[in-house]
C-alpha cells in the first residue's frame, strides 16, 4: 500500500497558517487596544481585508452600524451602476422656462427636471438662472403669476429619520426637483457696538428676530433657529467687537418657492411687471409613489411641455465627484432621486429599489443594509462592516470603479486635510467620511507599508456627547497600515 505524497508546497503552507493566523490575532488584539483609548461606551465595528479578500482585522464585522454620510458611497455608485453619459452635458436636468397663457394672463412657470446646480450668484457662467430670466425679458414686459414647479419628483422635502433641528441648517435644507443655490440663504453678521445687536445682512425672503448682542471681548457664539416651514429667522448668541463677520447658511423648506421667488425679483430687475404672486406648484406623495404598495405602473409623471428657454448643466461625473469629495446631502438626495426616475416616480422609495438591485448584484446580504436616504442624514439607515467591505470590492472590479473611486476624499485633502496629512497614510488613503450625531466613519481603500491595497469599512456609533472617535479610529488605520 502506498501513502499519497503530499507536496513540499502544501507542507510550506499548512505550516505556516498558524503563524499567520498568530500574527492576525496579534494585531488585531493591538488595534483592540486603540480603541479602548476612545471614550467608555463608543461602539466600533471594523473590516479590512487584504486584496484576496482575506480579513486582516475583524471587530463586530456583521453589527449594523449608523453609516452617517458612507450612505453617499452607496447612493454615488448606484448613479455609476445605472445612470449613462456620466461625462456628457446633463441635458435632462437642467431648469426650464415657460409661458403659460390663460386668456389675455401670462403666467412664467419655471420647471425643475432635478438639477442640483442651478445658480443665482453674479458671477455666474454656466447653469444660470439669469439665462432663464432674460429668454423671459426678451419676450414679455408683463406677467401675472411666477411659478416654481417641482412636480418631476414626489413632494419628499426630507427623509424619513432626518433630525428635525437639522431643518434649518444648510445640512437639512429641504429636496425638490427645482433647487437654486443649494437650497441655501446666505445670513452675515458683524458686531456693530457693545450691548447693541450685531448688524445683520439677510435676504427679505426670511423675516429676523435680533436677540444677538455685540461684546466689547469673548468669543463668537451666534446661533440660529427657525420653525420648520417657518419664515422667521431667531437668532440668538453674542461676538466681539474686531471679530471677524460670522457666515451663517440656512436651508429652505420649499426650494420650487425660493428659485421662483429669485426669478421674479430677476425678472422685475429686468423690467418685466409682475402683477401677482409667486406660487408652486408640488406633486403631492401617493401610494403609486411606493413600489412595496403600488400595483402595476409608477405614478404618473408631468407630461413635457415645450420651454421658452432650459439650460444644459455640466456633466453629472462633476456632481457625483462634489458629493463624495465635500459630503454634500442636498446633492446626494437628488441623485437619488435622479436614480428613481430612471425606472420608477423618482421617489425615495423607488431609488432604494436601485440601490438594493446594485447590492444584490454585489453579493452584498440583504440583512447587512437598510438605508432611508441618499445622504446618510436618516438615523433609520444601517450597514455592517462586512457588507460594506464585500459592496467596496464589487465596485473596485466595475468597469467603472476607477472613476467612482476618483471621487472619494483623498487622506490630507478636503475633508481629511486634518487626517492623515503627515502620516504614513498621507495621499494614500481613499475613503468616505460620515459625522452625525454620537457617529463617525470611514470606509474604503489604503494603501499599506507593502504597496498592497487594503480595503476597509470602520464605524463608531453611541460616540458620547461631544467626544470624536476619529482621533482612535485614525491611529488604528495607521496600525494597520504599517504591519501590512
Amino acid at each position: 500500500m502506498h501513502r499519497a505524497l503530499v507536496p513540499p508546497f502544501v507542507l510550506l503552507l499548512v505550516a505556516a497558517l498558524p503563524t499567520a493566523l498568530h500574527a492576525q490575532s496579534a494585531l488585531q488584539s493591538r488595534v483592540e487596544d486603540v480603541l479602548r483609548s476612545a471614550s467608555p461606551g463608543t461602539r466600533f465595528g471594523l473590516v479590512v481585508v487584504d486584496e484576496t479578500g482575506t480579513e486582516v482585522v475583524a471587530i463586530n464585522p456583521d453589527q449594523r452600524f449608523i453609516p452617517a454620510s458612507n450612505t453617499k458611497m452607496f447612493t454615488t455608485a448606484a448613479a455609476f451602476w445605472s445612470l449613462g453619459a456620466l461625462d456628457q452635458p446633463d441635458e435632462a436636468g437642467g431648469a426650464a422656462v415657460r409661458i403659460e397663457q390663460t386668456g389675455n394672463q401670462r403666467d412664467v412657470i419655471l420647471e425643475g427636471h432635478g438639477d442640483a446646480r442651478l445658480s443665482s450668484a453674479p458671477a455666474c457662467t454656466v447653469d444660470c438662472l439669469a439665462t432663464l430670466a432674460d429668454a423671459v425679458a426678451a419676450k414679455t414686459h408683463v406677467v401675472r403669476d411666477v411659478v416654481g414647479d417641482d412636480s418631476l419628483y414626489p413632494d419628499e422635502r426630507w427623509s424619513p429619520g432626518m433630525s428635525w433641528n437639522n431643518i434649518p441648517t444648510k445640512s437639512g435644507t429641504a429636496t425638490s426637483a427645482l433647487t437654486l443655490d443649494d437650497n441655501e440663504l446666505p445670513v452675515t453678521v458683524a458686531p456693530s457696538t457693545p450691548g447693541r445687536p450685531p448688524t445683520v445682512t439677510l435676504p427679505p425672503y426670511y423675516t429676523l428676530e435680533n436677540g444677538a448682542l455685540t461684546t466689547a471681548t469673548g468669543t463668537t457664539t451666534i446661533t440660529f433657529d427657525r420653525a420648520p416651514n417657518g419664515t422667521v429667522v431667531r437668532l440668538g448668541g453674542t461676538i466681539a467687537v474686531g471679530s471677524k463677520p460670522e457666515a451663517l447658511r440656512l436651508g429652505i423648506d420649499d426650494p420650487a418657492h425660493y428659485a421662483a421667488w429669485m426669478l421674479r425679483n430677476m425678472l422685475v430687475a429686468r423690467g418685466v411687471r409682475v402683477t401677482s404672486r409667486v406660487s408652486v406648484r408640488h406633486r403631492p406623495l401617493t401610494p403609486a409613489d411606493d413600489p412595496a404598495i403600488r400595483r402595476g405602473a409608477p405614478a404618473a409623471r408631468p407630461p413635457a411641455t415645450t420651454a421658452l428657454a432650459r439650460l444644459t448643466p455640466p456633466p453629472l461625473i462633476e456632481d457625483l465627484t462634489h458629493i463624495n469629495k465635500v459630503s454634500q446631502n442636498l446633492h446626494a438626495e437628488l441623485m437619488l432621486r435622479r436614480i428613481a426616475l430612471k425606472s420608477g416616480s423618482g421617489s425615495i422609495a423607488d431609488g432604494q429599489v436601485a440601490v438594493r438591485a446594485m447590492l444584490a448584484e454585489a453579493g452584498v446580504p440583504r440583512v447587512a443594509f437598510d438605508f432611508a436616504d441618499g445622504s446618510g442624514m436618516s438615523s433609520y439607515n444601517r450597514v455592517t462592516p462586512r457588507g460594506a467591505v464585500t459592496f467596496l470590492r464589487w465596485v473596485s472590479a466595475q468597469p467603472w470603479g476607477t472613476a467612482w473611486r476618483a471621487t472619494l476624499p483623498v487622506g490630507g485633502e478636503g475633508t481629511l486635510t486634518r487626517r492623515f496629512a503627515g502620516t504614513a497614510l498621507d495621499h494614500r488613503l481613499f475613503a468616505k467620511t460620515g459625522t452625525l450625531n454620537a457617529t463617525n466613519a470611514l470606509s474604503g481603500y489604503m494603501i499599506a507599508k507593502s504597496g498592497h491595497t487594503l480595503t476597509m469599512a470602520f464605524y463608531a456609533n453611541d460616540v458620547p456627547e461631544g467626544a470624536s472617535a476619529t482621533r482612535a479610529m485614525d491611529a488604528a488605520l495607521l496600525l494597520i497600515a504599517s504591519q501590512n
